[in-house]
């Protein structure tokens, strides 16, 4: 038989890859890990965590312009972006020595460099190859911008934190959740900010009525939003950089943000010479046990064609855990499975989206028959803030069987809201269920269980 260096290998240390790591290590595996980056991955170091923070600092302007409605005489509030941007470092520091201690807690070999494969057992790091039973692929997502005149003068997301100096005149280009959060904090923030999305609408994978509520509620805050615009060149000016869009119109930035999506971090990991099969967006094909085309190689997360969500690839890391290094105490039929068809998520913007299950449309080709309760409101806050921002709420349910199997909300602290909800519709509830339990009053999420009579048509 065999003998390996590692039982386990693990490819990247983001959220999916640290936690695979750590939890075999913790049942007696022998696992390394390689990560070329800090650990943490995208979520931690530019993605989810300091993009929360950013929009936290985006909302205390808001709360200031709120604050005279209620009595507050504040005085002209200053911003330091050096101060955030200090700040956000040193809590971003913390988490990778965070993630760091999980790792060497169980005794996982942390290899600080770029890792490839050299075939289906094999892994190559800083020119010395380790074996190992089974390897992971982790390595996530990484920006994509298409190719325009002068997309050299062009950032992507992981630059918008450390911007220097703070951009005056922002142009961002897309309309994905990525897009519109950028967007809305760098709005809040201060800066003039112009979304230019080459579609009719932003945020297409959400229901139809929520993201048009979002756009109305973006553009009322300040952000220029164009629809059906395409941007032809980008070049250095004497006023900055001049954006020219293909209908003749120019525009003037200090930054353009590229975020017109995300792909596989597939290249240079030598998937071929162990003959990993990719998709035609090049992610990695996994089944249902994310099991990659090779026997001995796994794919989680981002880089593969699953769900792209950080939550998501922890999950997607105990099935594989839990597959290869089954924990004695836990009943085979009992170990975990991941169901995507109820995954919340939400989208950082101003005002916040929440969501679980299906969109309109999504619902009505899935289950045939479906009723619909929508509200629209201005939350109890602003009856004295004095700022104009309403809240959206829709509920989507299956008329054959009365299971709520659509939640929407724009408005504030939606993700929050939208948690708990989604707890229910995993277990399978009812609108019946919705209307027959007390609500929390005086809230916004209170609406959920108030909502009564259907919208028309």
């Amino acid at each position: 038989m065999r003998t390996f260096d590692f039982d386990l290998f693990v490819i990247g240390g983001g959220s999916g890859g640290v936690r695979a790591a750590r939890m075999a290590a913790a049942r007696g595996a022998r696992v390394a890990l390689a990560e070329v980056a800090e650990l943490g991955g995208t979520c931690v170091n530019v993605g989810c965590i300091p993009k929360k923070l950013y929009s936290y600092a985006a909302g205390y302007a808001e709360a200031f312009e709120e604050a005279p409605g209620y009595g507050w005489n504040v005085p002209k509030p200053s911003f330091d972006w050096q101060t955030l941007k200090k700040h956000r470092s040193t809590e971003i520091k913390r988490l990778n020595d965070t993630y760091r201690a999980l790792l060497d807690g169980p005794g996982v070999t942390v290899l600080p460099d770029w890792a490839t494969l050299v075939d289906a057992h094999t892994v190559e790091v800083d020119g010395k190859r380790h074996s190992a039973k089974n390897i992971i692929i982790a390595t996530g997502g990484m920006p994509y911008v298409p190719p325009f005149v002068g997309r050299e003068h062009v950032v992507v997301s992981d630059a918008m934190f450390d911007l220097e100096p703070f951009p005056r005149r922002l142009v961002v280009i897309g309309g994905g959740y990525i897009a519109c959060e950028f967007a809305s904090i760098f709005n809040g923030l201060g800066a003039q900010v112009t979304l230019l999305q080459r579609k009719t609408h932003i945020l297409t994978e959400f229901d139809e009525d929520a993201r048009a509520f979002l756009a109305a509620e973006m553009k009322k805050a300040g952000i220029d939003i164009r629809f059906n615009t395409q941007i032809s060149s980008v070049k250095r000016g004497a006023d900055g950089l001049d954006v020219m869009l293909e209908r003749g119109m120019q525009l003037q930035a200090d930054v353009v943000l590229g975020a017109t999506g995300r792909v596989a971090n597939t290249q240079g990991l030598g998937l071929e010479n162990a003959g990993v099969a990719l998709d035609d967006k090049g992610a990695i094909v996994v089944d249902a046990q994310y099991r990659s085309s090779v026997p001995s190689i796994f794919a989680l997360g981002d880089v593969s064609t699953r769900l792209q969500l950080t939550p998501v690839a922890l999950a997607e890391a105990m099935v594989v855990v839990d597959a290869l290094f089954p924990d004695p105490k836990q009943p085979a039929r009992s170990r975990r499975k991941v169901d995507y068809e109820f995954t919340p998520t939400a989208v950082f913007t101003h005002p916040n989206v929440g969501t679980c299950g299906y969109t309109e449309a999504g619902a009505r080709q899935k289950f045939g028959e479906v009723t619909i309760y929508n509200s629209e409101f201005k939350a109890l806050r602003h009856t004295l803030s004095g700022r104009p921002e309403r809240t959206f709420m829709k509920l989507i349910v299956e008329k054959k069987t009365d299971r709520v199997v659509g939640i929407h909300m724009v408005g504030a602290e939606a993700g929050e809201i939208i948690q708990g909800f989604a707890v229910a519709m995993r277990a399978g509830a009812t609108k019946a269920c919705f209307d027959s339990t007390i609500g929390i009053h005086p809230t916004a999420a209170e609406e959920f269980v108030t909502m009564r009579e259907p919208s028309p048509g």
